[in-house]
């Protein structure tokens, strides 16, 4: 509902008043395309389509408004040679911190979903401007989380969508990389040998026949940096997505949970819940399924399968521990500049708490009598694991030491518990560290 208000001296006369009824009843509260109706954002973001050029332009301004909290690096090329950046946003943005968790969101991995990236520049101006005004909630964010931002995994396929713009950009124009394969499917398939189905998928499609040079450089990046929690932003829909997103022997749509299903159900809700346009139980759908009778968040696998289902979100929880969903940011995948401010405030709460589930869990330093010790941990020893409210056992070993276990409590508070490990090393041969193993694992099952 939109109000008038006259900012004037002396009175309103009769003939002013009916002007004002008229002009009432000519604006209509649902027409989504009046100028006076769009809310826009208060946020003096550079609120455009960025090609390439126009990306590094942006980077580089929000690297020379905030020199102390950001740094640009690369992670690698794409076949046609434009490189892939990453920006980092964080009080040492330079390298990890002991104790401070890494974070990811990566957007265009399909290049003609193009707001996603939008988003991820957003994110950047917006973190940078209001970090430097004070922004507790901001400040608190950049302090004690290390952020990377990769705006454009496919620049390849952007470039062809950009080129045909919004209007004539097709829903396949620019979605794969300038080798035509799809980066979404094209990651190592760790599923089947957790599941042990090697019967039915051979050890030789562990790797996709083909695998970009992309999907190449991510995966180094993964194994670089020991991210925790990431996202990747995607467009055409109006839900997340939660693994796994391949199924058993490849049977079409069929729930596949994760051991760690309530709480990526919890990240996926936290996402979709303040999400002004997913949260907006009047919303239209986008297709033919309606999201919202499944609250707006929906198992990889229960929704869509493809063969070969090889993704990013599965690969990155199995080979590195690092939890992450997939969000479809929109129903129009290129949406028109004008409406990129709209986008921007439907998404900032979401994108804002989301990073901020980072900090749950258990976290500490792993180490021996004298050094930090390196199991799935960062460089210096530090660890996070991302859990719900409980108790839980926790066991730690790395070769050539004796495994340690401990209760670790987690409460209701968005933080995360200290559980600090000391590793002693062990002089045991191979059959009798084996059989403490299972002793130890008798008592952890107990």
């Amino acid at each position: 509902m939109h109000q008038i208000t006259f900012l004037c001296s002396g009175r309103v006369s009769v003939s002013q008043q009916k002007k004002v009824n008229v002009l009432s009843l000519l604006i209509d509260p649902d027409d989504i395309y009046s100028s006076e109706q769009k809310p826009g954002s208060s946020d003096a973001l550079d609120f455009r389509h960025h090609n390439y050029k126009e990306m590094r332009k942006l980077m580089k301004s929000v690297t020379d408004e905030c020199p102390d909290i950001t740094h640009v690096y690369t992670i690698g090329k794409s076949y046609t040679g434009l490189k892939l950046y990453v920006m980092v946003i964080s009080d040492n943005p330079s390298k990890h911190e002991l104790g401070e968790p890494e974070f990811r969101y990566v957007a265009g991995m399909h290049g003609n979903e193009a707001l996603g990236r939008e988003l991820v520049l957003n994110l950047m101006q917006y973190l940078c401007r209001e970090y430097k005004k004070g922004n507790q909630r901001v400040v608190k964010l950049v302090t004690e989380t290390r952020i990377h931002l990769l705006p454009s995994m496919n620049p390849d396929g952007y470039e062809a969508a950009y080129e045909k713009g919004s209007e004539l950009a097709g829903w396949a124009e620019g979605r794969y990389s300038f080798e035509g394969i799809d980066l979404n499917h094209n990651f190592p398939d760790l599923n089947n040998i957790m599941w042990d189905a090697q019967e039915a998928w051979n050890h030789q499609h562990v790797f996709p026949s083909q695998v970009s040079p992309e999907t190449r450089a991510v995966i180094s990046w993964m194994q670089d940096i020991p991210f925790v929690l990431s996202a990747n932003l995607h467009g055409g829909e109006l839900v997340v997505t939660y693994p796994f997103d391949c199924t058993r022997d490849w049977a079409p749509q069929e729930d596949t949970p994760t051991a760690d299903n309530a709480f990526f159900r919890w990240l996926a809700t936290v996402y979709a819940s303040t999400n002004l346009v997913m949260a907006n139980p009047d919303r239209r759908i986008c297709h033919y399924e309606d999201f919202q009778k499944h609250n707006n968040i929906i198992n990889g696998g229960a929704w869509w399968v493809t063969l070969p289902q090889l993704g990013m979100n599965d690969f990155s929880y199995l080979h590195t521990n690092c939890f992450e969903v997939t969000v479809e940011l929109s129903c129009d995948k290129f949406p028109h500049a004008s409406e990129l401010p709209v986008e921007w405030e439907n998404n900032k709460e979401s994108l804002l708490v989301y990073m901020e589930q980072i900090h749950r869990g258990i976290k500490g330093v792993i180490r021996d009598n004298f050094c930090p010790v390196f199991i799935s941990s960062a460089a210096d020893g530090d660890y996070w694991r991302l859990l719900n409210p409980g108790d839980y056992k926790v066991v730690v070993w790395a070769e050539g030491y004796f495994p340690s276990m401990r209760r670790c409590n987690v409460g209701m508070e968005p933080r995360a518990t200290m559980c600090d490990f000391t590793l002693t090393k062990t002089p045991l041969t191979t059959t009798n560290l084996l059989s403490f193993h299972k002793s130890l694992l008798n008592e952890v099952l107990s």
